[in-house]
């Protein structure tokens, strides 16, 4: 039977809770145990699939096809198991499943509230699909205290009476600030917080304190009398210099060692943590570096391109390099004047990274011509790839008009809204007006490859599986001209409709891709895509 871990945040948002959650999944998966890791959002929209990347960072898609929270990226890269839809609810969801009942009759006619159905429908999410698992964690988003969460917070105080005695504990991540002025750590609004959840009725078992400097053991010992936790049980969390170092230093604290005395669980293995140590060691002593250039539109929020940025940083790993990031704001390239030249010269690989609507649309293009004249490596993804493709029918093939009717009427659609297609479920249907959360080719669908194909000797295969995100598609009518122009077609869909993969096999690296390899890049498995592009940088810094 599993346990499970609830996992909750106090004083300010911006914790690190999905990252303590992925790091502790982490430590006890390096024990032997089998984990999966749960994010539970507070907010109304059903997911977060038509919420601005500025609002709430990047959309993270499952195999199975799902809109996720970026936490769910994070679980994945730090444990390997694949997450699914079951794994992330919103508020949104919750409610839109109970009214859809409610209308239905489902409830004969009983009035409908918050307990016992909404709890019952959010404990219900926590505790599907979980027979063949040892450890679930349910990571709660929000601080404690907002009002959106107080549902959630309900259901987990339920649940944990409902399960067996020391099947479930609470672990909350709260913030020590330090007060320069005074020259002290305040432990006064990790009370606070505390306070604010015992009074929800929830009394957490261990305390995993966000800090920047030491904390002394007279502060644990503090905290601990006043939040009524066993000292051993208020565990530091100081900054970390990498994301990747997060599981070592927890260990180190004993955070999972606490965990496991918590469920009363003495004897348990001690976790492997080798390949961690490996990851590490390929972090902090590389032997060079490359610049990437990110030529895109939401530059300014990272955390928009964060399963990117990782991905990247993955195939550092992979060559033993240190990869800089520059992020480029793409419309820089549409202003009158703009030196392009004088920005990417400087760089050893330029990527298109994915996004929607016509904004830098033509800096992308401009960024692909560039690189595509001067045998700069270069990566094009799902939007990136498209952009390729209309700077290949422009300038290589001839067709002064090619655009996508993504950005409007045109009279050259590389690029358009592909109404049908064959799914996993069977024939597909949309069209321009369906709603903006039911448009999208989401989700893993396969492809094939030419056999000798670039990117077939990358993969090692002819037969892939990769995840999409997007709505238009290019328009395979157009592959004689863009062939011609030397821009081949080396990946398809199986029924040979859609394409997948461009390249130019008389380039350097050149590659553009309809779907999404960074979300299924993890630092002990570099995705290959971005091993080769990141080798393909390595040598283009030593002709520079």
């Amino acid at each position: 039977m599993a346990r499970y871990i609830f996992i909750t945040g106090g004083v300010v948002s911006s914790l690190g809770k999905g990252l303590m959650a992925a790091s502790l999944a982490a430590l006890l998966q390096a024990r032997g145990y089998r984990v999966r890791i749960r994010k539970f959002d507070p907010y109304l929209n059903v997911d977060p699939g038509t919420m601005s990347p500025y609002q709430h960072g990047e959309v993270y898609v499952t195999d199975d096809g799902a809109e996720t929270d970026l936490d769910l990226g994070h679980y994945e890269r730090f444990t390997g198991v694949s997450a699914r839809q079951s794994d992330n609810v919103t508020q949104g969801r919750v409610y839109q499943t109970i009214i859809t009942r409610e209308r239905r009759g489902d409830y004969l006619g009983a009035t409908v509230q918050v307990i016992p159905h909404v709890t019952d429908e959010i404990k219900a999410f926590a505790t599907a699909d979980t027979d063949d698992l040892d450890f679930v964690l349910c990571e709660i988003g929000g601080t404690v205290g907002d009002i959106e969460s107080l549902p959630f917070m309900e259901a987990i105080r339920q649940l944990h009476n409902d399960l067996d005695r020391g099947q479930s504990i609470f672990v909350h991540v709260t913030l020590v600030p330090y007060i320069a002025a005074a020259g002290e750590l305040k432990t006064k609004p990790t009370q606070h917080s505390v306070r604010e959840l015992t009074s929800l009725g929830i009394q957490p078992d261990i305390l995993l304190c966000r800090c920047e400097h030491p904390l002394p053991e007279s502060e644990r010992r503090k905290i601990a009398l006043f939040c009524n936790v066993r000292p051993e049980a208020v565990i530091p969390a100081l900054d970390a210099k990498s994301i990747y170092a997060v599981p070592g230093q927890y260990h180190a604290e004993g955070l999972d060692a606490e965990v496991l005395r918590a469920f009363g669980i003495a004897d348990a293995p001690a976790p492997s943590l080798d390949r961690w140590a490996d990851i590490m060691d390929r972090q902090q002593n590389p032997e060079g570096e490359v610049t990437i250039g990110v030529v895109g539109k939401y530059v300014g929020l990272p955390d928009a391109y964060k399963s990117l940025h990782e991905a990247l940083t993955h195939g550092g790993f992979a060559n033993r390099v240190k990869v800089n990031i520059k992020w480029i704001d793409a419309e820089l390239f549409e202003e009158e004047g703009a030196d392009i030249a004088a920005r990417l010269e400087p760089m050893h690989g330029i990527l298109v990274p994915g996004g929607f609507g016509v904004r830098g649309s033509e800096g992308k293009i401009a960024s692909v011509r560039f690189a595509r004249e001067r045998g700069v490596p270069f990566f094009g993804i799902c939007l990136g790839m498209q952009m390729a493709c209309i700077e290949g029918a422009r300038h290589t093939a001839g067709i002064d008009n090619a655009s996508t009717t993504e950005f409007g009427e045109t009279s050259e659609p590389v690029v358009g809204l592909i109404t049908e297609w064959m799914g996993k479920e069977g024939l597909q249907k949309r069209t321009a007006e369906t709603d903006l959360g039911g448009t999208m080719r989401l989700g893993a669908y396969p492809a094939s490859l030419t056999g000798n194909s670039v990117v077939a000797g990358i993969y090692g295969t002819t037969e892939i599986s990769e995840r999409h995100r997007h709505r238009y598609e290019v328009n395979a009518g157009y592959r004689d001209p863009l062939e011609k122009g030397g821009l081949i077609f080396s990946g398809m869909s199986p029924d040979g409709m859609l394409p997948e993969i461009v390249e130019r096999p008389d380039h350097p690296w050149f590659v553009g891709v309809q779907f999404h390899p960074e979300l299924k890049s993890k630092p002990f498995d570099p995705h290959p895509l971005f091993a080769s592009f990141i080798e393909a940088a390595v040598k283009q810094s030593r002709l520079v």
